[in-house]
C-alpha cells in the first residue's frame, strides 16, 4: 500500500466506485479490483485478496463491506465509513426514486430500457476481472484444485459458499502445518512483505469504539421503536425482520430474496405477488449492492401498512429504515473484526489458510459471473435437483439474441480495444438504449 494516499483523492475514487457498482458482486468486487489495485496501485494483490477473504465469511454484501475495510485501511474509521457509505448512497437514492415513480406511475420501462447496455458491460468487466485474479493467485498445485472444487459445490450442488470457504481454509491451514513440520513449508500463502498497517502512517484509533457505537445505534434502534411503537407496528416489525436478515444473509442477496419475498406476501402482507421481482428489477439496473432491494421492500411496506398519511413521506422513512438497519450491522462486523484479521497476515499458517480461501473465492467468483451470464443471456433457465445436485442450466431456445449482440460487444471493447472502465459502460449503455428503441 503507498504511505500518502489523501482522502480527498480517495474521496473522488469511492465516489467514483459507488455510481458505477453494477453488476452484483462479482461486478462491483471486479470494479474495485480494476481500479484500487490496477490503476491506483493503493494496494497489492495479497492485500486486497486477504480483505476479500475476511469479508466473504461476513454475512451481509460482501462488495460493500470489502469497500469499507479497503477505506479503513487507507484513512482509519473515517475512511472506512465514507467508503462505506459512499458505495451505498448512490443506489439507495436511485432505488427511492424509482420506488416514487413505481408508485406513481406504475412502470419503468423507459429506466430498464437506459441500463440495458450496462449489464453486458459489467458481465465482460467481471470476467477480465476474474482472469486477472486466478492468474495472480491460482499458482502451485493446491491452489487451482480449491479453485475447481469451490466453483463446483457452489454451482452443481448449491453448498453454501461461507462452508466452501471455510473448507478450503482449513484444508490450506492443515496444509500449512503439515508442510511445517516436514520441513517442505515454503513462502507461497504465508504473509506477504508489504509493510503492515500498523508500520503506515493512518491513524485508526477508535475503531473498537466505532464498533461500539455501531452496535449501540442498531440496538437503540430495534429496542427504541419496540419500547414507542410496540411489536405490531409497520416499522418496528421492518426494524426486527431485516435486522435479522443482516446477521443471517451469508451468500449474498440472491440467497435471501426468496425467503424476503415470500415473508413480505405471506405473512406480512406488504407485497403483492410479482412486486418482488418488480423491486430485484429496480436493484438490478441500479448501481450498489443488490441487497439494497430490500429497501423497495420497506418503502412498499410503510406506504401499505402504516396507515399515516401522507403515506408517501411514511413510505420514504420505511425505506431508509430498512436501509439503516441492514447496513449499519455491515460497518460492525468491519470496525469489530478488520484489526484482528489485519494481524493473522503474520501468522504463517492462518496466512496459509486465507491464501486457500483466495483460491476458493476465484471459484466463487467464476460461479458468480456464470449465474450472471446465464440470467443475462437466457430468458428461461431450469434448476436440476436430481442426484445430489442443484444446478441451474440454461433452456437454449430462450437465448435473448439482443443481450447476446451487446455481450459481443462489450466483450471487444474490453479484451479488444481494451477499453477503460468508463468507455466500456459508455459505449454498452448507448447500444442498449438504441437496442431498446429499436425493438
Amino acid at each position: 500500500m503507498q504511505e500518502s494516499i489523501s482522502f480527498k483523492e480517495a474521496l473522488a475514487v469511492w465516489w467514483r466506485i459507488g455510481f458505477l457498482s453494477f453488476g452484483g458482486p462479482a461486478g462491483q468486487i471486479a470494479l474495485m479490483h480494476r481500479i484500487i489495485v490496477d490503476e491506483k496501485k493503493w494496494l497489492d494483490e495479497s492485500r486486497f485478496l486477504h480483505a476479500l477473504n475476511y469479508c466473504m465469511l461476513l454475512p451481509g454484501p460482501e462488495a460493500q463491506q470489502l469497500a469499507t475495510y479497503i477505506g479503513w485501511l487507507m484513512h482509519g474509521v473515517r475512511g472506512g465509513v465514507t467508503a462505506g457509505l459512499l458505495f451505498i448512497l448512490p443506489g439507495a437514492v436511485a432505488i427511492l426514486g424509482l420506488s416514487w415513480l413505481y408508485v406513481l406511475l406504475g412502470d419503468f420501462t423507459l429506466v430498464e430500457g437506459l441500463f440495458f447496455g450496462l449489464k453486458a458491460a459489467v458481465l465482460a468487466i467481471v470476467v477480465q476481472a476474474m482472469i486477472r485474479i486466478a492468474g495472480r493467485t491460482l499458482r502451485g498445485v493446491l491452489k487451482p484444485v480449491l479453485a475447481i472444487a469451490g466453483f463446483t459445490a457452489l454451482f452443481a450442488f448449491g453448498l453454501p459458499f461461507p462452508l466452501v470457504v471455510l473448507g478450503a481454509g482449513v484444508i490450506g491451514y492443515i496444509a500449512a502445518r503439515w508442510f511445517s513440520t516436514t520441513g517442505a513449508a515454503g513462502t507461497d500463502g504465508a504473509a506477504d512483505s508489504a509493510p503492515s498497517i500498523h508500520d503506515l502512517a493512518v491513524d485508526r484509533s477508535g475503531t473498537t469504539r466505532a464498533a461500539m457505537i455501531c452496535l449501540l445505534l442498531w440496538l437503540i434502534t430495534v429496542g427504541g421503536l419496540f419500547l414507542l411503537l410496540g411489536g405490531d407496528n409497520v416499522f418496528t416489525q421492518i426494524a426486527t425482520f431485516f435486522s435479522k436478515l443482516a446477521v443471517v444473509t451469508f451468500g449474498g442477496a440472491y440467497a435471501v430474496l426468496a425467503y424476503v419475498a415470500q415473508q413480505g406476501v405471506e405473512q406480512f402482507q406488504w407485497l403483492q405477488p410479482g412486486e418482488m421481482l418488480d423491486g430485484l428489477g429496480l436493484a438490478e439496473t441500479t448501481p450498489g449492492p443488490l441487497i439494497l432491494v430490500t429497501q423497495f421492500v420497506g418503502f412498499l411496506a410503510a406506504l401499505r401498512q402504516s396507515g399515516l398519511e401522507p403515506a408517501m413521506l411514511y413510505a420514504t422513512l420505511g425505506a431508509l429504515l430498512t436501509t439503516w438497519v441492514t447496513f449499519l450491522p455491515c460497518f460492525l462486523w468491519i470496525f469489530a473484526g478488520a484489526p484482528y484479521v489485519e494481524k493473522l497476515r503474520h501468522n504463517k499458517a492462518l496466512s496459509m489458510a486465507l491464501a486457500a480461501i483466495t483460491a476458493a473465492v476465484v471459484g466463487v467468483i467464476a460461479n458468480l459471473a456464470l449465474w450472471f451470464a446465464l440470467n443475462l443471456l437466457f430468458r428461461e433457465n431450469v434448476r436440476i435437483t436430481s442426484a445430489g445436485m442443484d444446478m441451474l442450466l440454461p433452456v437454449p431456445g430462450t437465448i435473448d439474441a439482443a443481450m447476446l449482440s451487446l455481450t459481443v460487444l462489450a466483450f471487444v471493447l474490453v479484451f479488444g480495444l481494451k477499453l477503460r472502465i468508463l468507455g466500456v459502460l459508455g459505449f454498452s449503455a448507448a447500444a442498449g438504449i438504441a437496442v431498446k428503441l429499436l425493438l
